[in-house]
């Protein structure tokens, strides 16, 4: 019988009246029970977080990095024993849970280095115009208040840092709101968190369910949300909090375009790898994973048999095996899902080149083509091991068909030609553009987020901390300038 992982309340652990199962959905073993905060303990954190907005500000830079760089320095020292809990909780091979640990530490060791020269200021001389003789203006940063981060059960660990390491680095108190499916990953940040020197209040990790989110998004003591999730919830706490900043990093349907000049046998197998890869890693549950692939024609009949093969060789299985390349869903619901979908467009006409199998949870990496402009699969974010192929006769033909969707997050466009990257980058309606790889490349310090209904704002940790904070000015008057 394993113990009941306690949240983070203000800094100090604390359980509740009621608990929640964590398991496996691989094999179904029982990963963790975890302890649920009371409303008035959810009101407590809240009023603390409140409470500490001015002293956490005024926090000197050096604290709040050491506390960073800490945190940087644990997650190294357990990288093997949280890859393991990340991967019990949502599946994800071992390979991609190490991975997910690394970029994790990337983005606290980011964020230290970000607090130590954030919020120096800029000065303006004012004496530009005969109005401001002997006058200048500083201008610095503020955090707006208490920020609610929710994070997503696909990147537990990284998607948590990136909410609480921006706060801690402008000093804002940030309150985490893990996933119901994959909260303990999120909860070893508590317990980092809690060897350091930061204020109590400062931050809390609590594990409220769902149904209970809705009191705490309206809170008014709460003036910043940072959702990362699906559409229609993102859209939903921004609809139900106008007054308020969100940042919503929400879905897309990533593309991959294979354009005419990407036609040697090596850029092929490039190309096609590196699709079947990013279309099956994380079992598919990524934003930017790769969802369709738009190749020309000149060079479709070539590629596809490559993609066909380098997605049957994905290795799937236990994700806790070294080998697995794709594991199961979060949930068999998810897989069935997805076996929904599949199925509506081979019935609609679509021809399945590889997978289209369920087994429990786990959904084999599937190729579809000839796929039917109106099915789901063709206009939502699958959030699955499911690539879709088509053929179109040029670029213009091509930028089209992936602007020809309500989402905007990344792509990826295969080219050598400096113009048409450049073209992308301007015709393509999306947050990124990724040339000569596909559109799931994010570095963890650079801006991230969508266009269109795959998000508002930016993430990428001083991208964050600018959307944490506002800017205010000083203006210094009598100066001999």
């Amino acid at each position: 019988m394993t113990a009941t992982h306690a949240f983070w309340l203000a800094g100090r652990q604390a359980t509740g009246d009621e608990t929640f199962e964590v398991h496996n959905s691989y094999d179904g073993r029982l990963v963790g029970t975890v302890a649920v905060p009371t409303e008035a303990q959810v009101e407590e954190a809240v009023a603390a977080a409140h409470a500490v907005v001015d002293e956490f500000a005024a926090t000197p830079a050096h604290v709040r990095a050491k506390a960073l760089n800490h945190v940087a320095d644990r997650l190294t020292e357990r990288t093997e024993e949280i890859a393991r809990l990340i991967s019990a909780e949502n599946g994800k091979p071992i390979k991609w849970a190490r991975g997910e640990v690394g970029r994790a530490v990337s983005v606290f060791r980011f964020a230290a280095e970000e607090a130590r020269r954030w919020n120096s200021g800029e000065a303006q001389r004012l004496d530009t115009d005969q109005g401001g003789t002997g006058r200048l203006a500083l201008t610095r940063r503020i955090p707006k208040g208490v920020v609610l981060g929710i994070a997503p059960f696909n990147f537990p660990l990284n998607l948590s840092a990136h909410k609480v390491a921006p706060a801690i680095a402008v000093g804002a108190p940030i309150i985490l709101k893990p996933a119901p499916a994959t909260p303990i990953s999120s909860l070893i940040l508590g317990e980092l968190l809690a060897e350091t020197d930061l204020p109590a209040g400062s931050w809390s990790v609590l594990t409220v369910p769902n149904d209970r989110m809705p009191a705490l998004v309206q809170d008014e003591r709460l003036p910043v949300i940072s959702f990362t999730g699906s559409g229609p919830v993102g859209y939903a706490i921004m609809d139900s909090v106008p007054r308020k900043h969100c940042t919503l990093e929400l879905g897309g349907n990533g593309a991959a375009v294979v354009l005419a000049d990407w036609a040697s046998e090596q850029d092929l197998d490039w190309a096609a790898t590196r699709i079947a890869t990013f279309s099956n890693y994380q079992g598919g549950q990524s934003c930017i994973s790769v969802q369709r692939v738009i190749a020309d024609a000149a060079v479709y009949d070539r590629l596809l048999p490559k993609i066909v093969a380098a997605v049957e060789a994905q290795v799937t299985g236990d994700p806790a095996d070294d080998a697995t390349d794709v594991g199961p869903l979060v949930s068999e619901d998810a897989a069935q899902r997805v076996e929904a979908w599949v199925n509506e467009a081979v019935t609609a006409g679509a021809s399945l080149l590889a997978g289209g199998k369920r087994d429990g949870a786990t959904y084999a990496p599937t190729v579809l083509a000839d796929v039917p402009a109106d099915v789901t699969i063709s206009c939502e974010e699958v959030f699955g091991p499911v690539l879709t192929v088509k053929k179109v006769d040029g670029e213009t033909e091509a930028f089209a068909a992936v602007n020809d969707s309500k989402y905007g997050l990344q792509a990826g466009v295969f080219t050598h030609d400096l113009q048409t990257a450049f073209r992308a980058h301007r015709e393509l309606e999306v947050g990124g553009v990724v040339v000569g790889d596909v559109p799931s490349y994010r570095a963890d310090q650079m801006p991230y987020g969508g266009a269109k209904q795959s998000g508002v704002g930016r993430e990428g940790v001083r991208y964050a901390m600018d959307d944490y904070t506002y800017e205010r000015v000083l203006v210094l008057t009598g100066l001999a300038l």
